[in-house]
C-alpha cells in the first residue's frame, strides 16, 4: 500500500505515533505548550475533516491533535474486526495522549468520533478535562444488541444492517469512491445497485478538498470504518462494566438543525447521562456541521474552551 501524501495546510504538521498498540497518524497545530485539544473524526472522514478547526484553534494558542482513527487514513488497520470496538477506540484516544505525554486534554468528537470522546470522558475523567460532541450525543448502553432490532424493524436494506457482512459493503462502496463520498442518499443495498449516478461535489467542499478524501479511501478502502458498525452488538456486551456511567466533566453538544441523526439521536438522549451540559443547535446545518459551518463551530468551540478552567 502506498504511503499517504497529505495536503499542505498552513500551521499543520504530521507525525506517526505508537498509541493503543498501533501506529497512529496525527495532524498537529498550535504551540506544543498550549492547552491540548484532541479532535476525533467520523466516517467516512479523516483528520482532514477538522482542517478548519486545526487552524482556528491552533491560531488561538491551543495544542490541537487530530488523529486518523483506527483503520482509516494513515493509521494502522488491524485485521481482527473485534479490535474496532468502543473500548479499543477509547484506548486509542487515551493512547494518543500518552504518546504525546499529555496528562489531560479536552476531547472533541464528531459522528463516529463522538462515542469514544463521550466514553473517554465517562471512563477517564482524570484524563479528559472537558468534552464536546458534534452531531452524535452520548447514548446509554442498551439492554439488547441493536443490530437484530434494526434488522427486524428496518429490514435488510437498512445501511447498518447491510454493513454487517464483511466484504459486501466494501465492494459496493469501493466500486466508485467519489460517488460514495458525494451521495446524499443512504448507502443501502438498493443504492449500491444503481449505476451511472454522478453526484456533484458537496457545497462545503472544493474539488481539491474532496480529492483528499477520495484518494485516502481509494488507497485504504472502507473496511476500517465499516468495522466500527460491525461492533455495535459487541459494544453492547463489552461496555457492561460501564453501564450507568455518566459524564461529569464540562460538556458541549453541537448539532445541525437539519441533521437527520437528530431524529433518532437527539440531545435529549443525554438527560441524566451528562451532568454539566451545554447544547448548541446550528441553524441550517446538516450532519457534517464542522465542515458546513466552520466559523460558527469554531466560535462555539473557542467559547467553550475559554470557559473551561485549565
Amino acid at each position: 500500500m502506498t504511503a499517504p501524501h497529505w495536503p499542505d495546510l498552513p500551521g499543520v504538521r504530521h507525525e506517526q505515533l505508537h498509541a493503543g498498540g498501533i501506529d497512529v497518524h496525527v495532524a498537529l497545530a498550535g504551540p506544543d505548550d498550549g492547552p491540548p485539544v484532541l479532535l476525533l473524526h467520523g466516517f467516512p472522514e479523516l483528520w482532514f475533516a477538522w482542517r478548519h478547526q486545526l487552524q482556528a484553534l491552533g491560531d488561538a494558542g491551543y495544542r490541537v491533535i487530530a488523529p486518523d482513527l483506527r483503520g482509516v487514513g494513515g493509521t494502522a488497520a488491524p485485521a481482527n474486526p473485534d479490535t474496532y470496538d468502543l473500548l479499543h477506540l477509547v484506548r486509542d484516544a487515551i493512547g494518543v495522549l500518552d504518546a504525546l505525554y499529555i496528562e489531560r486534554a479536552v476531547m472533541v468528537g464528531h459522528d463516529w468520533g463522538a462515542p469514544p470522546a463521550w466514553w473517554a470522558a465517562a471512563m477517564h475523567p482524570f484524563r479528559v478535562h472537558a468534552v464536546a460532541g458534534l452531531s452524535v450525543p452520548m447514548l446509554p448502553r442498551g439492554d439488547a444488541a441493536p443490530v437484530p432490532i434494526m434488522r427486524e424493524h428496518l429490514g435488510e436494506d437498512f445501511y447498518i444492517v447491510h454493513f454487517q457482512e464483511p466484504g459486501v459493503a466494501e465492494a459496493m462502496l469501493e466500486r466508485d469512491v467519489r460517488r460514495t463520498l458525494t451521495t446524499t442518499e443512504q448507502w443501502s443495498r438498493s443504492w449500491g445497485e444503481v449505476e451511472g449516478d454522478d453526484p456533484p461535489c458537496p457545497p462545503f467542499l472544493t474539488e481539491d478538498e474532496l480529492a483528499v478524501f477520495v484518494e485516502a479511501y481509494t488507497r485504504t478502502g472502507f473496511t476500517g470504518g465499516l468495522n466500527w458498525y460491525r461492533n455495535l452488538d459487541r459494544n453492547q456486551r463489552v461496555m457492561v462494566d460501564w453501564d450507568g456511567a455518566k459524564v461529569t466533566v464540562p460538556a458541549l453538544f453541537i448539532q445541525g438543525s437539519r441533521d437527520p441523526v437528530a431524529g433518532f439521536m437527539p440531545a435529549a438522549a443525554m438527560d441524566g447521562l451528562v451532568t454539566d451540559l451545554r447544547v448548541e443547535i446550528v441553524d441550517g446545518a446538516g450532519h457534517w456541521v464542522q465542515q458546513q459551518e466552520p466559523d460558527i463551530v469554531n466560535a462555539l468551540l473557542l467559547g467553550f474552551l475559554r470557559e473551561v478552567r485549565w
